[in-house]
């Protein structure tokens, strides 16, 4: 009860200062000669770094500097930011929203922890499921939901040392709305961990049914971090780990982090989230990310005011930050698909992968306007690069592609027109996939 009774006072005292000191938000195309200059300050609270970051990751902006200060109750940052074509924010819409999302009258939701579960949402039911990696696991999951009658509307799906985690968004098949009933849920539910724990040696595949909003990439990280992905054997592959590090600085009662690694979009969100997530406040920082390699620097406290304590802990947070920077790094080609959107579609889709020996190891499905935006990133089933001769066979299978290879110094030029062009369409003809959209991969 006493906990409670203070959990309702700080909501309380944070709302007073909410209105006596609203947020203000200044975008200025001025100050700097190659980005938008975003200024943030507002009444100071646990997480509200966070909350402003992730309003950048969710429009896919590009922080390339940043400055926070947030010491005492007060809460000053400084965000340098361009689109995903490194230009200015322009478009007055979008200022607009930037503007609501951060001023007086946005309206923030800060739920840090959730369940593990199918969630019944508004437009859509919501299925979180995480176990072992393996081969084809992402094809065997849709046509699963297929078979339910079940289409996907929106899904994210990652991969980190042999362990996978996905949130599906998913309709009724029929009417297209969320799917209510408890007992179909139910059985979405123990078919779906059936298939994980098909190869889960260590039985930690999990699928299990609450109520709720949810956000893909917090759910992601929390997921994969209760997995305890972030532990790696000492032996595992030599690549090129993120450079973190954790000093006491005893002077002021801080401890530093900082962070070097390849820059990647939403790597900010990342590093935040899950230093908010362990029950870390940010005071100050320094991000800078105007290369191809990001520099961060953090000055942390824990939520009871003290630095970090131990050798075990240092090494933990260590470990929780280089797994929750390699989580989302795309590795393999990256395959884009647009096309109308159908009940069955990724099924089909992965399925061809799975068939042609390709391994997904991240992927983001999203439904705009009847149509499927799709985005795999692949690799050989042994983890090896893609053969040419591999991709051929997709394009004829799916169509015209353009695609390029990762990482490699030959990158693989489109192809002509295949005389196949329509098998697969035609194969599917009457479940209307002869529309089927081209294959992109980009760099």
């Amino acid at each position: 009860m006493m906990s409670s009774y203070s959990e309702d006072m700080n909501d309380e005292y944070q709302k007073l200062l909410r209105r006596t000191r609203p947020p203000r938000v200044v975008i200025d195309n001025e100050a700097c000669k190659n980005a938008t200059v975003i200024r943030v300050d507002s009444a100071n609270k646990h997480g509200i770094l966070l909350e402003v970051v992730q309003v950048f990751a969710d429009l896919n902006l590009i922080i390339t500097k940043a400055y926070i200060s947030s010491d005492g109750e007060w809460f000053m940052d400084v965000f340098n930011v361009t689109d995903q074509d490194g230009n200015k924010i322009t478009d007055d819409e979008l200022v607009d929203y930037i503007k609501k999302s951060l001023g007086p009258d946005s309206c923030f939701y800060y739920t840090m922890r959730g369940s593990i579960g199918v969630k019944a949402a508004a437009s859509h039911s919501s299925i979180e499921l995480i176990g072992c990696d393996r081969p084809g696991l992402l094809s065997e999951v849709s046509a699963v939901l297929t078979n339910l009658k079940c289409n996907v509307v929106n899904a994210e799906v990652w991969t980190h040392n042999g362990r996978a985690a996905a949130v599906v968004n998913v309709t009724d098949g029929e009417s297209g709305l969320a799917i209510s009933d408890d007992e179909r849920l139910r059985s979405i539910k123990e078919l779906l961990r059936h298939v994980l724990r098909g190869s889960d040696r260590w039985g930690k595949a999990k699928t299990v049914v609450t109520q709720g909003a949810t956000h893909a990439a917090r759910r992601l990280h929390q997921m994969m971090f209760a997995d305890r992905d972030y532990e790696r054997a000492d032996s595992e592959d030599g690549k090129q780990r993120p450079d973190v590090n954790v000093v006491n600085w005893y002077d002021k009662d801080y401890s530093v982090v900082t962070i070097r690694c390849k820059d990647r979009p939403k790597l900010l969100f990342d590093t935040v989230f899950t230093l908010t997530d362990m029950d870390y406040v940010v005071f100050h920082a320094n991000i800078d990310a105007e290369g191809p390699e990001a520099y961060q620097e953090y000055y942390i406290r824990h939520v009871d005011g003290s630095p970090v304590k131990s050798e075990a802990e240092r090494q933990r947070v260590v470990q929780c930050l280089e797994a929750a920077i390699e989580r989302r790094v795309s590795e393999g080609l990256k395959f884009e698909l647009c096309t109308t959107d159908r009940i069955g579609l990724l099924s089909d889709v992965t399925r061809i992968f799975r068939e042609n020996s390709l391994t997904i190891t991240r992927a983001e499905v999203t439904t705009r306007a009847g149509k499927a935006v799709n985005t795999f990133y692949v690799r050989g089933a042994s983890g090896s690069s893609v053969d040419p001769k591999t991709i051929d066979n997709i394009r004829q299978q799916i169509g015209q592609t353009v695609l390029k290879v990762k990482g490699s110094p030959d990158d693989l030029k489109p192809a002509s027109e295949s005389p196949t062009r329509f098998l697969f369409g035609g194969l599917f003809k009457s479940r209307s996939f002869c529309n089927f959209g081209s294959v992109r991969s980009y760099s």
